[in-house]
């Protein structure tokens, strides 16, 4: 009697073997040993699947989405925008002192950085705000975890609200043909509830322990001025009004922000090599990347007869009483960007309430733990260079509350508003 896994072709297992190997890598973070990142990892085996003919040069440009990679690219050029006219650093100790009593602080700190995330996306918005948070808040004799805390959930849920708050939300749009507006209309009420939900677990969590602010250093404190560029600002904010304009219109997502990029990076003041030095090239790799291993398991079959098994089952993730638990298991061990990249890839047709169900609850879901979302690692890796050191269980004492809270709240508003059916 043949024995299936003898059966299986070499090439097959050895993509496998590689496919298995680089999530491995992407919910470890990097291999004991190596100073190899996720996306090293990524690229690294993209890298082997060409050299071993998995994937042809031809299959590599046919898997990557280009048009997401486009959307980041001119989102991460408009926030370059908006960091070299100082604003983030401005906004930064703007919000470290703006408050006497640490409850409205913190209720700063969640609504810009929530509010931010929202149209910036909020991966760059963590981390151009995390420094200059760290030394307001030091120079005013205040803790800043808890802050740090409420910054990072508050980014993950802000960017739930629309679908270019976050690179997972990018990619579901541009896969579904998700209408900017609708987006917000569908996404918006959760997002918004999970920013309530995460200002009131940081506060109940930490009450009594923020300490109290010295107010005789409410001016710039421990930092340096901060030199706001009004011209620059101004450059910025009107092509966001522009881009939301855009976003009303027939024009592809991707060539409305494609435009604003191009009208950014055309200035006498601001060089193109130092805007175009803020993008965040390591992530469009590993989107990148990513897209390439997904293809070369796709083309062994092996996705499709998974999900052919799943629907035959009644598994498919098109209920909420499968999505959920799916989003939060997958956000927290492989991180929700991976984890959406590689769902889509193995289930090509999602209807449009599971592409909705799929962005709020994969982006609410990383806040559970800190691999959860890059967004977390970015705010805990920068704290860390300011001397501000954020544990695993400090965070994860706000983060699973504050999760489990604000996903209850989606799961039952998918469910009143009919995009989603329970089970």
């Amino acid at each position: 009697m043949p024995i299936p896994f003898l059966a299986v072709p070499p090439m097959t297992l050895t993509v496998v073997a590689l496919f298995v190997l680089t999530y491995a890598g992407m919910a470890l973070g990097r291999f004991p040993g190596l100073r190899i990142d996720r996306t090293g990892i990524a690229l690294v085996a993209a890298i082997l699947l060409l050299a071993i003919g998995a994937l042809e040069s031809g299959q590599v440009t046919e898997a990557i989405d280009f048009p997401t990679l486009f959307i980041l690219f001119g989102l991460m050029v408009l926030s370059a925008q908006y960091a070299a006219s100082g604003f983030y650093d401005w906004c930064a100790l703007r919000v470290a002192q703006a408050a006497r009593s640490p409850a409205r602080l913190l209720a700063v700190t969640v609504a810009v950085g929530g509010g931010l995330s929202a149209i910036l996306a909020n991966d760059v918005v963590v981390f151009a705000m995390t420094p200059m948070l760290c030394v307001g808040l030091l120079a005013r004799r205040l803790d800043p975890r808890p802050y740090l805390i409420g910054l990072a959930g508050a980014a993950n849920a802000g960017s739930a609200a629309t679908v270019i708050g976050n690179p997972q939300n990018i990619l579901i749009g541009q896969m579904g043909h998700l209408d900017f507006w609708r987006f917000l209309a569908v996404c918006g009420v959760p997002a918004l509830v999970g920013l309530v939900v995460v200002y009131v677990v940081v506060w109940l969590a930490w009450r009594g322990r923020f300490g109290e602010p010295d107010d005789r250093t409410t001016g710039q404190g421990g930092a340096e001025p901060v030199s706001l560029d009004r011209a620059q600002l101004g450059k910025a904010l009107v092509a966001t009004l522009v881009l939301l304009g855009l976003f009303t219109t027939d024009l592809p997502h991707e060539i409305g922000v494609l435009l604003v990029a191009g009208a950014m990076l055309i200035s006498r003041r601001l060089a193109s090599r130092g805007m175009l030095g803020m993008v965040d090239w390591h992530l469009l790799v590993l989107f990148a990347a990513l897209f390439a291993i997904n293809h070369a398991l796709k083309l062994t079959g092996l996705p499709a007869e998974f999900v052919s098994g799943l629907e035959a089952a009644g598994w498919l993730p098109d209920r909420l009483a499968v999505m959920t638990p799916l989003a939060l298991a997958a956000s927290n061990s492989i991180g929700n960007v991976p984890a959406v990249i590689l769902l889509l890839a193995a289930w090509p047709s999602p209807p449009e309430g599971a592409l909705y169900g799929l962005a709020i609850l994969s982006t609410l879901a990383g806040n559970l733990l800190i691999p959860g979302s890059l967004a977390n690692i970015i705010v805990v890796e920068r704290a860390a260079a300011s001397g501000v050191r954020l544990g695993f269980l400090e965070h994860a004492r706000c983060g699973i509350p504050m999760t489990l809270l604000s996903m209850g709240f989606a799961v039952l508003w998918l469910w009143s508003t009919g995009w989603m059916r329970l089970s």
